[in-house]
């Protein structure tokens, strides 16, 4: 199995001059390799995106996908719907080939073919052009895909830039490294070395012996104490409580105002009224959201309330649409896709 990792902005071209650097004992220059075509319905771009993650490969193996813009009307000449597919050049080594088509040729019978790739003529008008030999490769399509002869591209396809997708072999990835960053090609992270701190010993004092004279001067002190506390308690016994004459004086008349207290409790006294608190609510901070999130979670609940199927709605013309302005501003459909069809 594989293990998929992505790469943007990136193209296959600067992959194969990075890959040494990338994945060290994995790669192996003089591994055969060969460029493949995949043509498959829109809806299951996710799945073949991850495909490397239920393989088993030995090399790395590396993906781009390619949306024809100024090309439609090429392929629109050849009787061909370019919205009805995706479009998946995968880099691989030749020994690889055979397990990452097997279970697509023999479970979901998928097509073999030979596809020319052509650069779009000059007269188009096309900007960022460039010209590059027409190639003759291997395409593989789903039998819902129409066959088609000619791809057109304004750039060679190993220059094709965008998302790569890249899936290492998982066992020698797990050997290579541990952690995801070194999976996407920053580096081997070193391990930071345990710093341990010794604790000074401590020297024990032996215990000091005391003189003759010393302990008969604590015995003494000893002595001089119980005898002082003997005669503390014994004064405090013999002291008798005396009476003082204005006692009785102080406490009556301490005692009249107190009376007149009582008298004025027992007038009528106005009632208590209960007040209520309000509650103070907090509002929730509200998630701002970009006008292409507002506008892609609208259409995916007007699909699901007119009864159509999630794997369906990318049959929707205007899911491309709003897909391509999403990912112009770096915003992810597939997570509110997918809470959004959970919900339901």
């Amino acid at each position: 199995m594989g293990i998929t990792a992505l790469i943007p902005d990136m193209t296959i071209g600067q992959l194969y001059v990075e890959a040494e650097s990338r994945w060290g004992e994995i790669w192996d220059e003089n591994a055969a390799r060969l460029l493949v075509l995949l043509m498959f319905p829109r809806k299951h771009r996710k799945i073949m995106e991850l495909h490397g993650d239920m393989i088993e490969h030995g090399q790395p193996v590396m993906t781009v996908f390619h949306r024809p813009r100024d090309e439609v009307k090429l392929l629109e000449e050849q009787n061909f719907d370019p919205r009805s597919a995706s479009y998946q050049f995968v880099d691989i080594a030749s020994s690889d080939l055979g397990p990452w088509m097997q279970q697509l040729m023999s479970q979901e019978k998928w097509l073999r073919s030979t596809i020319d790739v052509l650069p779009v003529p000059f007269s188009m008008g096309v900007p960022a052009q460039r010209g590059f030999e027409p190639i003759s490769m291997l395409c593989f399509r789903h039998p819902d895909v129409d066959a088609l002869e000619r791809y057109y591209l304004p750039f060679p396809p190993k220059s094709i830039p965008g998302k790569c997708f890249v899936s290492l072999p998982r066992r020698q990835a797990a050997e290579l490294a541990r952690q995801q960053a070194e999976v996407l090609g920053v580096g081997r992270l070193e391990k930071k070395a345990k710093i341990i701190q010794q604790a000074t010993p401590v020297e024990t004092l032996p215990p000091q012996v005391k003189s003759q004279d010393e302990a008969s001067l604590d015995a003494v002190m000893d002595n001089f104490s119980d005898q002082m506390l003997e005669e503390m308690a014994s004064e405090v016994e013999e002291v008798v409580n005396v009476e003082l004459p204005f006692a009785h004086q102080k406490t009556e008349k301490a005692a009249e105002p107190i009376k007149s207290n009582d008298e004025s409790l027992d007038g009528p006294q106005s009632p208590i009224e209960n007040v209520q608190i309000p509650e103070v609510v907090e509002a929730e901070p509200e998630i701002e959201m970009s006008d292409v999130e507002i506008e892609f979670r609208a259409l995916v609940t007007e699909l699901l309330e007119a009864g159509v199927e999630p794997s369906d709605m990318m049959d929707d013309p205007r899911w491309e649409d709003i897909s391509e302005r999403a990912m112009a501003i770096g915003f992810e459909t597939w997570p509110v896709f997918l809470q959004l069809t959970a919900v339901q």
